[in-house]
């Protein structure tokens, strides 16, 4: 479990069982009982209020008004709740449309201004659409976690990006292409790359790609992508609300 996963348990296991030791937060999370300290320490310097209790009956203790100072989210994981909440309205299957649209603006208005930038940069990499009735779905498979982390690096740095692929008859094959766009015709989820191999571009089903790796030491252009009329890009709205 890497530092900002194991901050994230620390303060979910305080708020939801109100006090805790330091042996069964490191035994939690996997760690030594000083490596818990120092989380802590990190946590109070992030404006976290943690209080210490000693002896028999104590522990540690966050502070029913505690507000963290700063948001702790990262670009990557706004950029996944926002092209979730927008495969969903694509389905028409989002309940509750303004008040998640009204949480999304809140969490990006506390992100700094660098975050917003890359956060914009990604959200122009992002179309949604309607799936054909033809398409078939029926060997859907599940997308890999990684997918996001590769993208992020890769279209924001424009990195090629490299991985296994797996067409509809199952063969496999190594892809190293220039990601261009992030197509959501739900239930499905497309890549939208530019293939130097074969000088084209490609729709990639993001549920057949595996093993995704960025390139280092390379770099690419944008190119404009020509997509259906049903097609279109994300919203851009007025961030600065």
């Amino acid at each position: 479990m890497n530092v900002r996963r194991r901050h994230d348990t620390i303060m979910r296991t305080l708020r939801r069982n109100g006090t805790s030791t330091v042996a069964k937060l490191a035994e939690e999370v996997g760690v030594s009982k000083r490596t818990v300290l120092r989380d802590i320490s990190e946590l109070r310097d992030e404006g976290f209020i943690i209080h210490s209790e000693p002896g028999r009956g104590g522990g540690l203790q966050i502070d029913s008004q505690s507000m963290q100072s700063t948001s702790r989210l990262s670009v990557i994981e706004v950029f996944a709740l926002i092209i979730s909440v927008a495969s969903m309205r694509a389905a028409k299957s989002l309940p509750f449309s303004e008040l998640a649209n009204a949480g999304l603006a809140k969490i990006e208005k506390s992100l700094a201004s660098d975050k917003m930038r890359d956060l914009r940069r990604l959200l122009d990499c992002l179309y949604i659409g309607e799936l054909s009735p033809l398409v078939n779905i029926s060997d859907m498979g599940i997308m890999e976690p990684s997918l996001l982390g590769a993208f992020e690096t890769a279209f924001l740095q424009r990195q090629l990006l490299s991985f296994q692929y797996s067409d509809a008859k199952g063969v496999r094959t190594n892809r190293t292409i220039e990601p261009q766009a992030m197509l959501i015709l739900p239930p499905l989820w497309y890549l939208v790359a530019w293939d130097p191999e074969r000088d084209d571009f490609r729709h990639f089903r993001m549920d057949r790609i595996s093993e995704p790796e960025y390139v280092q030491g390379t770099t690419f252009q944008r190119r404009y992508v020509p997509f259906d009329d049903h097609v279109s890009p994300y919203p851009v709205r007025d961030f600065s609300r």
